[in-house]
Formats: structure tokens, C-alpha cells, sequence
């Protein structure tokens, strides 16, 4: 693989922009996820990574976007919510590092973990009285 340093040497001048992009296997390896993650929010529309031939060059913008899909992630959003929450901020002048929550989403987010929390809780409690009766414990 190729570092962006030695992609500038072989790209034309009126490109040299796409030296300070990164590959779609750079940005998976700076963010842990896989190229097939990648390839699917390039399919729901979530990024928009320039494409030349086969390859795909990811931009700050683009790279912001994917901080924000994992973030969205992380607090539980589902990627159509975070499709809305991208296009929302999208109408923004800069690109922020986060998203711009109101009280009412905060709210009703939470109120959604916390019931999967306690979904959660019980299957593991369920779970551990199994591994009890397995194994002999006592209760």
C-alpha cells in the first residue's frame, strides 16, 4: 500500500488534491471498521467519497461524516436516524465534530437505551441462571 507521500509523486498536478485524501483502506484502518462498512454507508448515502476508477479518496469532510456515523453508532441512533441527523448538520456553513441534538431526541434517545438496558439486563440475568444450573451452582 501506498502512503499518501508517495501518491503525490505519481498524481498529475491538476490532482495533487487527492495526495491529502485518504484511501478507503487507510480509513479503515485509522477507524477500526471494515471496507465493507465503508462500502455500505457509501450505499445508504451517508458518504460520498471521490471515486476514481475503482478507487475511493476520502476527504475531511467525508472523514468528519464517518467520525459523526460512528458516533451516532455509539449513542445508539440507527443509520436512518443518522442519515437525518447528517442532513441536518449538512445545511450547517462549516461541518461540525458532532451533532446538533435537541432536548426532545436527547430524551427520547435515552429513554431507548435505557429500556434496551433492561432488556439486556434480564437476558443476562436469564443467561447466568442457565450457566448455574449447568455447571451445579447454587443460586
Amino acid at each position: 500500500m501506498k502512503s499518501s507521500a508517495q501518491r503525490v509523486e505519481r498524481l498529475p498536478h491538476r490532482e495533487q488534491s487527492l495526495a491529502e485524501m485518504l484511501t478507503i483502506g487507510e480509513i479503515a484502518r485509522i477507524y477500526g471498521i471494515t471496507l465493507r462498512a465503508l462500502r455500505f454507508y457509501e450505499q445508504r448515502g451517508l458518504l460520498k467519497p471521490l471515486r476514481r476508477g475503482g478507487a475511493r479518496f476520502y476527504d475531511s469532510t467525508q472523514r468528519t461524516r464517518l467520525q459523526l456515523i460512528l458516533k451516532g453508532k455509539h449513542l445508539g441512533f440507527t443509520l436512518s436516524e443518522i442519515s437525518g441527523l447528517l442532513d441536518a448538520d449538512a445545511s450547517a456553513a462549516q461541518p461540525t465534530a458532532d451533532f446538533t441534538l435537541d432536548e426532545t431526541m436527547v430524551l427520547a434517545q435515552l429513554r431507548h437505551l435505557e429500556g434496551r438496558r433492561t432488556e439486556l439486563d434480564q437476558a443476562i440475568e436469564e443467561l447466568r441462571a442457565t450457566q448455574r444450573r449447568l455447571t451445579g451452582a447454587p443460586d
